[in-house]
Parts: structure tokens; C-alpha cells; sequence
């Protein structure tokens, strides 16, 4: 059998776990989120070698996603670290086969804690299932390995379980973009979603723009000015007409016309593009890209004709967002 069909081969075969567990889903499920959604502590995610790995994405996707989670290694629960686990608190605890020692050993504990605790396992006849308040099956037919020893379908089937768990629980919460940003401040993804138009915008005398009466050359000194290839055209009441870009300018010298002494209406594009500053820079980089510009006349609102700043490709992309 060559790679490529080994890979293909262990690709299907997890797909098939996953598809199995899917159709398994049931009401222990709904059990397990109105478990968690019902206590007022913590999950705390356990699990030894890969079901430990499994257990700290799992724990890290709740937290990010509104459940206050944690995971708890149970070897260094029973020497000390099971006082983290408080009464209310609600305990996933992942063991493929059930029998894991270090996970029971911790298991009574748990119990006299006043702690509730959800079983994610392969084998439902197992010590661990039999101890747990509700029980996850996330049993499959055949590892990918083709030893049938290396945790592979088991782990892939336990962490999609975590992620519907997850997922679940951040549509009953009502969980939406903005509290997501809150647990993501940094990165790209935590700019995205917390950096508004008006976080990045230039603003005051450092917006460029001229009057529709002023000269070309003029003009071109106050987009050389600004440093932004561009200058906004207003009338007299200060509400914006039109732009003139550096990409303007130099298309029309190319084609051999004398700009430099005529008005900057008589060059300016009508009808701009416009950005509300409470809107999402990301937004702006949305629109600049579909419309292949690099900036944007911000306003205050919609009924606004005066510009209140202007936002560059630039600043956006300095900032992190992309």
C-alpha cells in the first residue's frame, strides 16, 4: 500500500468514527449541557497521555468560548491538586477504556468534593462510566493505526465530542462575536473582532482635503502632505463631493493631460466610499479589498457629509488585521 493511500485510508477510517458517534448522540448529551449549564463552578477537563492532550484542547475551546474551564492532570490530582475542584464544580473526565488508574484514583475525591462529574470513555460497562453522574460515548470501531495500539479514531471521536460540548454551549449561552473578542484581545483574530474604525483612523488636521475651487498642484501638495495618497473634495460647508488619489494624478499625466492647473472638482471622482467610525476596521479592510482601494472618508454616522477622519490600508494592516 503506498502513503497515499495509507493516509486516505486513515482519513476515512475517522471519518467513519465520527459519523458513527454522531448517530449516537443522544439525550445524555442534553443531560451533560444542562449539567454544566446549571452549575454555578467550574469544568475542570482530566485525562492521562493522549486523552490528557485531548483534555487540555477541550478545556482550552470552553474557555474561549464562555465556560470558565480548566484541566487538572490526575496524577498531580492525587498528590495535592484536587483542591482546586470546588463544591458545584462539574468534572469531564476522558479515559478511552474506562480503566485509566490515575483517573479513578481520583474519582471519590471528586465525590466528596460535591463536584458532578460527565464520563467521556469508549467502553459504557467500564469503573468510569458507572461512576459518573452522565456518560459520553465516544467508543469506535477501529483505531486508524493499523496495530489498533496508537490512540487515533479514540481521540479524534473524544475531541469532536469536546467541540460539540463546546459549541453547544455557546448557542444556549447566546454567545456572540463581541464576547469572543473579550477572551481574544490579542491577534489578529482579537483585532478583528475589538478594533473599531475609530481606533485607527486619522482624525483632525491630519485628514487631507481640499475645496472644490482649490488647483490641482495645490492639491497635489496636500496628498504629498498627508502622506496617504489621497485627498477628500469639499464644498464650502465642508461636506465631502469627491477624492482625488496619487493613482488619479499619475494616470492622468501618463495620458499626456494638463491637470496641474485646474480645479480639483473638475478631477475628483463623485460619490466616495464611506466608513462609520463605530464600524469594525475590519469591515473597512473588507470593502477596500473588494473594491481594490486603499482608503476610506469616515463619517459619524449616515446622515454625516462632513468627514470626521479617514482610514488607510495601511493603518489596518500595521495593526494586525489581515
Amino acid at each position: 500500500m503506498t502513503v497515499i493511500a495509507e493516509a486516505r485510508r486513515v482519513i476515512r477510517v475517522e471519518a467513519e468514527a465520527l459519523a458513527t458517534m454522531a448517530d449516537r448522540i443522544d439525550d445524555s448529551f442534553e443531560r451533560a449541557i444542562d449539567l454544566i449549564l446549571a452549575s454555578a463552578g467550574r469544568v475542570i477537563v482530566s485525562g492521562m497521555g493522549k486523552s490528557g492532550l485531548v483534555g487540555q484542547k477541550i478545556a482550552s475551546t470552553l474557555a474561549s468560548t464562555g465556560t470558565p474551564a480548566f484541566f487538572l492532570h490526575p496524577a498531580e490530582g492525587i498528590h495535592g491538586d484536587l483542591g482546586m475542584i470546588m463544591t458545584g464544580d462539574v468534572v469531564i473526565a476522558i479515559s478511552n477504556s474506562g480503566e485509566t488508574e490515575e483517573i479513578l484514583r481520583i474519582l471519590p475525591s471528586i465525590k466528596r468534593l460535591g463536584a458532578h462529574l460527565i464520563a467521556m470513555s469508549g467502553n459504557p460497562k467500564s469503573n468510569l462510566a458507572s461512576s459518573s453522574d452522565v456518560f459520553l460515548d465516544v467508543s469506535v470501531a477501529e483505531e486508524a493505526c493499523p496495530l489498533g495500539l496508537a490512540p487515533t479514531a479514540s481521540t479524534t471521536a473524544t475531541l469532536a465530542m469536546g467541540d460539540a460540548l463546546a459549541v453547544a454551549l455557546l448557542v444556549k449561552r447566546g454567545f456572540k462575536a463581541e464576547d469572543f473578542a473579550i477572551f481574544h484581545p490579542g491577534g489578529s483574530l482579537g483585532k478583528k473582532l475589538i478594533l473599531k474604525v475609530d481606533d485607527l483612523m486619522h482624525r483632525g488636521a491630519d485628514i487631507p482635503l481640499v475645496q472644490e475651487e482649490t488647483l490641482m498642484k495645490e492639491a497635489l501638495f496636500e496628498i504629498t502632505a498627508k502622506g496617504l495618497g489621497v485627498t477628500g473634495v469639499c464644498d464650502g460647508d465642508g461636506a465631502l463631493k469627491g477624492v482625488i488619489t496619487d493613482g488619479d494624478l499619475r494616470r492622468s499625466l501618463e495620458k499626456g493631460f494638463d491637470i496641474l492647473n485646474r480645479h480639483a472638482r473638475e478631477i475628483m471622482k463623485h460619490g466616495p466610499l464611506r466608513i462609520k467610525r463605530t464600524e469594525l476596521a475590519a469591515a473597512a479592510l473588507q470593502i477596500m479589498e473588494q473594491r481594490a482601494i486603499t482608503s476610506l472618508f469616515v463619517f459619524d454616522d449616515d446622515a454625516s457629509s462632513v468627514p470626521c477622519g479617514v482610514i488607510h490600508l495601511h493603518d489596518i494592516l500595521k495593526a494586525g488585521i489581515a
